[in-house]
């Protein structure tokens, strides 16, 4: 294969050429509720090529037979011929690697046989039931991939890498009446089968924490000084500030582009925020991206100030700045477009029980149960809460909605835990129809002042 991709990058007439080959072999296991909904078993794989011609613009083909590779390079350059660009596209230039990247598993999962991962499984989703004859609904699914990526380009990169990942994913549903409540958890790593065992901690605490929704009461709205958790702290700079920094939404919105100005003051002077995709063990991981450019730590805001932005190499080229391995792609059926590694908010100095001591009422957010983000406009709700009173953790709640405006919100940050942690969600990040794209997210706890919670 190695010689056919070189072969195929010498036929192209483009400008530029690069080619994306994927192989993954994936297992999934679902319990819903007490019914075994999925056993499934999937081998997939294909290619991307993708060329870029100066006059014109980037062509595209995707397939799944890889003997034609000839052929689908002859298509993606005809694509690009056709393609029409007000301004001629150029690429920032990169260093060019090759590189051959495995990985060893304690338990390659690849090697467990199905009914084994069944059992666990079943295991876990009895967990679920057993914790409380409140519990009248579940979802519990295991899910494992490996893939092997090719990436070459017309430059001389070649990068052979393998990527494996382990999700297991625990939902319990609690009932009172007509009151329902729901608790969920997911856990992923790059990482072997024992990941996936040990956690019957984990789903036991869903399902109490679903039972414990019930006898709270909903908050009453209003304004409250409000400490959020690590992983609330992570999802909130992901989808509020995070897309803010990537670069193909600044240039091609002047109203974020005048937003996201360099050198504008955003927080506290203790405020730092970066993505890092080189980090080993984190879901955003991989030594270079989509495009053969090497993963790094990226600042986005430092010391309270924007210092950064994420980019591919075309956004590099057309807004001056230098690429920072962040040109990503879900799959090989998609080109890489400009997307977060692994994006947190860096550790400070204040410990939880410091925050807590200064507040007279106020409410402690524990992690996300969706959201939505427009500009610089965000509302979240948290997955479960407490109330603070007189400086200690009281009764839960639920039905905590945090919203309000970016800037303003940052602004009123005044204190950043020293506890800093990674979490290892299950999910994935969605963008132009590429979803779910593995991400990482880290942050200590964070107390912002003035937030409005919506409620009762």
């Amino acid at each position: 294969m190695h010689d056919r991709i070189l072969a195929a990058l010498e036929s192209s007439t483009a400008d530029y050429t690069e080619i994306r080959l994927e192989e993954k072999e994936a297992t999934s296991v679902a319990f819903r509720g007490r019914e075994l909904e999925t056993v499934s078993h999937v081998i997939d794989a294909g290619g991307i090529v993708r060329c870029l011609c100066r006059d014109g613009g980037w062509g595209i083909a995707t397939f799944n037979n890889r003997d034609a590779l000839v052929e689908k390079v002859a298509q993606a350059v005809q694509c690009a011929r056709a393609a029409r660009s007000d301004t001629p596209i150029e690429l920032a230039p990169i260093p060019i690697a090759q590189d051959r990247l495995t990985v060893t598993l304690e338990r390659d999962f690849r090697g467990v046989p199905l009914a084994e991962k069944k059992a666990l499984v079943e295991a876990y989703n009895a967990l679920l039931f057993g914790a409380s004859d409140r519990i009248v609904d579940t979802t519990c699914r295991y899910n494992d991939s490996f893939s092997r990526v090719t990436f070459a380009s017309s430059e001389g990169a070649f990068i052979e890498e393998e990527r494996p990942m382990v999700v297991l994913l625990f939902v319990a549903t609690a009932r009172d009446g007509d009151n329902v409540q729901q608790a969920h958890e997911s856990y992923s790593r790059l990482a072997g089968y024992e990941m996936a065992q040990g956690l019957e901690t984990l789903a036991e605490t869903v399902a109490q924490r679903a039972t414990a929704l019930l006898r709270a009461e909903s908050v009453v709205g209003g304004r409250y000084p409000v400490i959020i958790n690590p992983q609330l702290a992570g999802v909130f700079i992901h989808e509020a500030f995070g897309h803010l920094s990537e670069a193909d939404f600044l240039y091609e919105n002047p109203a974020a582009r005048e937003m996201m100005t360099l050198g504008r003051r955003f927080g506290p002077d203790f405020l730092t925020v970066f993505d890092d995709g080189s980090l080993p063990g984190l879901r955003g991981t991989h030594k270079y991206d989509d495009e053969g450019t090497p993963t790094r730590r990226n600042d986005l805001i430092r010391n309270g100030i924007l210092v950064g932005r994420l980019h591919s190499r075309e956004t590099a080229a057309k807004m001056g700045e230098t690429p920072t391995g962040n040109a990503r792609a879900v799959n090989y059926r998609h080109a890489p477009i400009v997307r977060m590694t692994n994006t947190a908010i860096a550790p400070g100095t204040t410990s939880l029980a410091d925050m807590l001591r200064d507040i007279e009422l106020g409410i402690y957010a524990c992690d996300a149960y969706g959201g939505t983000t427009e500009l610089e406009s965000f509302s979240f709700s948290s997955g479960y809460a407490y109330m603070i009173r007189h400086g200690q953790l009281a009764e839960m709640v639920k039905d905590v909605i945090l919203a309000g405006n970016l800037f303003t919100t940052l602004q009123n940050i005044d204190a950043i835990g020293d506890d800093f942690q990674w979490s290892h969600p299950g999910g994935g990040c969605g963008k132009n129809g590429q979803a779910p794209l593995p991400v990482g997210m880290g942050a200590p706890h964070v107390r912002i002042q003035n937030v409005v919670i919506g409620g009762k």
